[in-house]
């Protein structure tokens, strides 16, 4: 990549049933203020495409041809990407301005760089709140010690080379598709460290919804699926002990408590501070309700 010559950049959106919110995030990424081409992947899953999107001669319109959900999505549009930069935007986010021509910039003048990020701004229930991340590379360790909300898939650009070649796609077999960006993350970082900008350049809207029983069974096998998978865990006790601790309240608010109390121990053996564990005994005591603990930490720009 150069200066004078600035890469095509291709954005894959995947989308499902949100035709207002999905508008917003194609003009918010279509209207970057960038020297370079840009070109979207709408990639349709589960849903029948609006093709009339295609009129626009810099949106193509595609179904998802593999797994459905938002790995295969995903995975359909890098495939179907022509540009050098391939980057992530979900169907409800948007991109403010300055993020494309900023996040060039960055990987243009890091010569290993691969992937970069940016902080995000969170939008919930009519409350915004920005988060940022004030490391400007962000190595595999610091990625296994703390998920960083801030590294959210609508800020990802990557370089098309390196993520088919080396970093390889969004994993399809992850169970329920249920923290598929860390799992994601974690393997870019092991190709190398990912180059991060502090400054929000992409709204990210959380909304509100019902963590029913079902739900709350995929998050805990996925979370365990995750830690056999990526046994580095092991070296960074308090990464370990966070992913646990989130096991132990999934399994609290699904009304488990022996097994919400033995992964709470487990959490508290790595580290005794892991402000999760203690809130997953609260929840299997029913001392505390699990949405109403979610509701005030999305309020803040958190989640468990």
């Amino acid at each position: 990549m150069t200066g004078s010559n600035p890469p095509q950049v291709t954005a894959v959106v995947p989308t499902r049933d949100r035709p207002v919110l999905l508008r917003a995030a194609l003009d918010a990424i279509l209207g970057q203020d960038y020297p370079g081409g840009i070109d979207v992947v709408v990639v349709y899953d589960q849903s029948e495409p609006d093709l009339t999107l295609a009129e626009d001669p810099r949106i193509r319109v595609i179904t998802n041809s593999r797994t459905p959900g938002l790995a295969g999505a995903r995975n359909t549009g890098i495939l179907a990407a022509q540009g050098e930069l391939v980057a992530f935007c979900d169907d409800d986010d948007e991109w403010l301005p300055g993020k494309l021509a900023a996040q060039v910039a960055a990987l243009e003048a890091t010569a290993d760089g691969a992937f970069v990020s940016c902080g995000i701004r969170v939008d919930y229930d009519g409350r915004q709140v920005d988060r940022s991340l004030s490391m400007d590379r962000v190595p595999l360790a610091s990625l296994l010690r703390d998920r960083h909300t801030e590294l959210h898939p609508s800020t990802f650009l990557i370089r098309r080379d390196a993520l088919v070649d080396a970093i390889g796609l969004v994993d399809e077999e992850i169970p329920g598709s249920y923290a598929e960006d860390y799992e994601f993350l974690l393997r870019a970082a092991r190709h190398a460290p990912l180059v991060n900008l502090t400054e929000p350049y992409v709204t990210v809207r959380w909304h509100k919804r019902s963590y029913f029983a079902q739900r709350w069974e995929t998050i805990s096998t996925a979370l365990q699926w995750l830690l056999e998978r990526y046994p580095e865990f092991a070296t960074v006790p308090a990464g370990e002990a966070r992913v646990a601790g989130q096991i132990a309240f999934a399994q609290a608010a699904m009304g488990n408590r022996r097994e919400a109390v033995r992964w709470a121990r487990r959490t508290l053996a790595g580290n005794p501070k892991e402000a999760r564990a203690y809130l997953a005994l609260a929840v299997a005591s029913k001392a505390v309700d699990p949405d109403r603990v979610l509701r005030t930490l999305h309020k803040r720009g958190r989640g468990i």
